[in-house]
């Protein structure tokens, strides 16, 4: 017992490995055994019995009922047998060809978006849905557009609930709280990207993987916005409903939540946004849809496609975006008195659209003798194109403005940008090891600095240090750029509510543009040079600097400037003097968006290829030699081989 007690770890140490090699002689493995593993399945393939690791069985099942609800409701927008298939077997659909969805006709599904537009915001909204539907339609974009679409209506619903059940677990406890911060604020500040390899790992690449990783980017702003809201409710609200005699699920369903209920709504908004900014993003791991069909184009470098797809998505995330809000702002009249129409006006006369669609489609497949109903789909071939339109238009303008443009990209490029990307090139680890903890300790003191100070030790180990110098250089060209023009456009627009709403009105509809988008002109004018990239940065990250410009100054109270006009300072004073230093919080807000929307770009931008000037002094000399086309293609061939 003495030597038990004097060396207890060398005795506990000895049971662990009696009791493990005594388990090893004791069970009998058999032969190809694991012992965390699924129950056993039947493979037609092989006609014998196999198991699966339990974890790739969970991925599996989760894979497989994302997909059963994408092919589902895609089904029911275009048309397919899957789901019929899920529940029965191909035999029964060849012997039952009746059983095969039709999918509903486009004209069904304008005239839902016109009339639900016009139920949440009136004729405009309205006008504008069945606009946005209907060019869609005719330039043969339904099919992919229908399959964005699923894609969204699936992710969405699933990311607002578990941001909504996330949301009140941390108003509930401060413990889910804490644990969920951290993360929260990674994933605001990871790129999008960084899921991709995780997500193709555990789900395997498709519609199904594209969906969980849409959710998994999509839920955070709906927490944050949750738990906003419900913070932001009234104490006195609070005691009302407990002295009503409120439980605690219903002071929450009945009391939080409704009086909430706008921030809730404005974080579907958001849910939404970051859903179709996905729609790109997730062609990369097989996602069907418009997405899919930009990157094709932008990968063949066929402008006219890139934009009609590019298009089409703009349209419906602003479709989404303005019948999203108008929902989160519009009032339910409780004590209003309408009759059974009032109240159901709107599902009959959608009803009555349903009925008048299948007529029209019905009545066109006699009509149109080509093999198209067009009343039902117009198919991508045989709709209104103006690709060739928008490829001739860029080599006018390569024939027009080429020297012009070679001059301003020869001059950004020698001048500018190169000798910024030798400065960071030639900057000591040590030297930026010092200036970034200096900067964190100044700007937010000891801790600051050292995790600022970490995170740069982390990456000076690792083999990137030279290619995290060259994402800095660009990322700071685009910010210091994107951060002047936002700040100036921003303060000058603020000085009068009429242009303050023309702007922020922009600042809605840039916004709602996906990021791929930004980049097709500026592909346009410069081909695929460091250029392109730095300008889709800066058009794309001025965004929030505006914007939180604008509301920052607007925000100021009035009288604020009348004591400082009885004071008799300038309209210059009045900015420098009183406006900045209030607004200060909401610029700041605004820059650092500004930073993480200019991260975001440049790692898109490395997509179609970040090249310095001995790309584009190729691309010019083959230019003269009059083979631009061809040779562009030529080059980014040879660029992609090494």
């Amino acid at each position: 017992m003495e030597i038990i007690n004097k060396y207890p770890k060398l005795f506990q140490w000895f049971f662990l490995l009696l009791v493990f090699f005594g388990l090893c002689f004791a069970i009998d493995v058999p032969e190809g055994y694991k012992f965390i593993r699924a129950q056993a399945f039947w493979d037609e393939d092989i006609q014998e019995y196999k198991t699966r690791p339990l974890v790739l069985q969970i991925t599996r099942v989760i894979s497989g009922t994302m997909l059963f609800f994408i092919e589902f409701i895609r089904e029911i927008l275009i048309g397919g047998v899957k789901t019929v298939v899920t529940f029965t077997s191909w035999d029964w659909i060849d012997a039952n060809p009746w059983a095969e969805f039709p999918g509903l006709p486009w004209t069904i599904v304008t005239a839902g978006a016109v009339i639900l537009g016009y139920k949440l915001n009136g004729k405009g909204l309205a006008i504008f849905a069945g606009i946005a539907m209907f060019y869609i339609s005719v330039f043969g974009q339904w099919k992919p557009s229908m399959q964005t679409l699923s894609f969204i209506l699936v992710a969405a619903p699933v990311s607002f609930i578990l941001g909504l059940s996330l949301g009140i677990m941390a108003y509930k406890s401060k413990t889910v709280e804490k644990a969920l911060y951290p993360i929260l604020l990674v994933m605001q500040t990871m790129p999008q990207y960084a899921v991709l390899v995780p997500a193709m790992v555990l789900f395997g690449i498709g519609d199904h993987s594209a969906a969980i990783i849409t959710i998994v980017v999509a839920t955070p702003p709906m927490i944050l916005l949750t738990l906003l809201g419900l913070r932001g409710v009234s104490p006195e609200v609070i005691e009302a409903g407990k002295m009503s005699g409120c439980n605690n699920l219903q002071l929450m369903l009945k009391v939080l939540i409704p009086t909430a209920r706008r921030d809730i709504l404005i974080g579907v908004n958001q849910v939404i946004m970051v859903c179709l900014s996905m729609a790109v993003i997730a062609a990369f791991i097989g996602a069907k849809g418009l997405g899919w069909n930009l990157l094709l184009a932008l990968n063949q470098l066929n402008i006219g496609l890139a934009l009609e797809a590019g298009i089409c998505i703009s349209l419906i995330a602003v479709v989404l975006d303005k019948m999203s809000l108008a929902w989160a702002n519009k009032q339910t009249d409780y004590f209003g008195n309408l009759t059974f129409f009032q109240r159901n006006k709107h599902g009959m006369f959608f009803a009555g659209s349903v009925l008048i669609g299948l007529i029209l489609a019905y009545f066109g497949s006699f009509y149109f003798k080509e093999g198209f109903n067009y009343l039902y789909e117009v198919p991508h071939n045989k709709g209104i194109s103006t690709a060739e339109f928008w490829n001739r238009g860029v080599d006018w303008i390569w024939d027009t403005f080429f020297y012009t443009l070679k001059i301003f990209n020869t001059w950004l490029i020698v001048d500018v940008l190169q000798p910024m990307r030798a400065a960071y090139l030639r900057m000591p680890i040590v030297a930026t090891f010092v200036l970034v903890m200096g900067a964190g300790y100044i700007i937010g003191g000891i801790r600051s600095a050292l995790v600022m100070g970490g995170l740069t030790l982390f990456i000076a180990l690792s083999p990137w240090w030279d290619r995290a110098l060259v994402t800095a250089y660009m990322a700071t060209f685009g910010v210091i750029v994107a951060s002047t023009i936002g700040i100036t456009v921003g303060t000058l627009c603020a000085q009068n509510k009429y242009s303050a709403k023309f702007i922020l009105a922009v600042c809605d509809i840039f916004q709602t543009f996906p990021s791929f988008v930004y980049l097709i002109p500026v592909m346009m004018l410069f081909g695929v040079t460091d250029t392109s990239v730095l300008i889709a940065v800066i058009v794309y990250a001025t965004i929030p600097a505006t914007r939180y410009t604008v509301e920052g100054l607007r925000s100021i109270s009035p009288a604020l400037h009348d004591a400082g006009a009885m004071s008799g300072v300038t309209n210059i004073q009045r900015i420098f003097k009183i406006d900045f230093p209030l607004a200060f919080p909401h610029i700041m807000l605004g820059i650092n968006q500004t930073i993480v929307f200019a991260l975001f770009m440049v790692i898109i931008g490395a997509f179609i290829g970040t090249e310095d000037l001995v790309y584009f002094k190729s691309f010019i000399r083959l230019k003269r030699w009059g083979q631009r086309s061809d040779s562009w293609h030529l080059c980014c061939f040879y660029r992609n081989c090494f």
